[in-house]
């Protein structure tokens, strides 16, 4: 098995998903399906077919039906372990609780439970990290940067090349964070146990000290955020 493989995945699935009422009164938002397939299963075949191995999932709202759903990951041939939250810690305070599960020698992977990325380059993302752990000022995080969705046209943060900026850099090209990255477990080390803590603050500091980097990402992301949006894809997935 290819070293790079045993980079632990994250996926963050304890949203509420209030905007996609009444379609997660009854089921957690990532069991949503496209072309009868859940967001997880989608995330879930990418990664097997990556060489990744373990993957844990964070669930708060309706979480043994994620459990049920996707057991113990043998189906997909992965090692699933959950991170369940009595109440949602937004994504840092989630990454913080589950990192015993994670146990990271240093890098691994996050993403949205609630993104539609069919065919990411997940491998190749992979292959970032050898070159992330070889720099000198080790980067705490490298995003998938997509460009700005017509639900979000003012984007995210700044890319320059490599550097990911929350200010505006010359030259550079203002996108939308996808939800997916790599991320440093140092990142994390003031991250208050059980404390809902969001991520945004944590990489903006970084970037401060210049320690995020990224890539644009031109393939196919969406961003599943309301009825009309699964919809439109299954209506595209026909």
């Amino acid at each position: 098995m290819n070293k790079r493989n045993l980079v632990p995945c994250f996926l963050l699935a304890a949203g509420r998903g209030e905007r996609m009422r009444p379609l997660t009164d009854e089921l957690p938002k990532p069991l949503l399906t496209i072309k009868n397939k859940s967001l997880l299963a989608w995330h879930l075949e990418a990664l097997s077919a990556a060489g990744i191995e373990n993957v844990v999932i964070n669930h708060a709202w309706l979480g043994n039906k994620i459990e049920q759903a996707l057991g113990n990951g043998s189906q997909f041939n992965l090692n699933i372990a959950y991170s369940p939250e009595t109440i949602a810690l937004e994504t840092a305070g989630g990454i913080c609780k589950a990192l015993p599960l994670l146990n990271p020698s240093d890098y691994f992977l996050v993403i949205n439970g609630d993104v539609f990325s069919p065919n990411l380059p997940i491998a190749q993302l992979l292959e970032q990290i050898s070159s992330l752990r070889s720099m000198p000022n080790q980067p705490l995080a490298h995003l998938l940067m997509v460009p700005n969705p017509v639900q979000h046209l003012e984007g995210d943060f700044y890319l320059k090349g490599s550097q990911v900026a929350s200010e505006s850099l010359a030259d550079a090209e203002k996108l939308t964070f996808s939800g997916i990255g790599i991320y440093h477990r140092d990142l994390f080390k003031d991250v208050e146990l059980d404390v809902p803590t969001k991520l945004a603050p944590l990489l903006r500091e970084a970037m401060a000290k210049n320690r995020v980097s990224g890539e644009k990402y031109a393939g196919p992301w969406h961003d599943v955020g309301t009825p009309q949006r699964l919809q439109e894809l299954n209506a595209a997935h026909e």
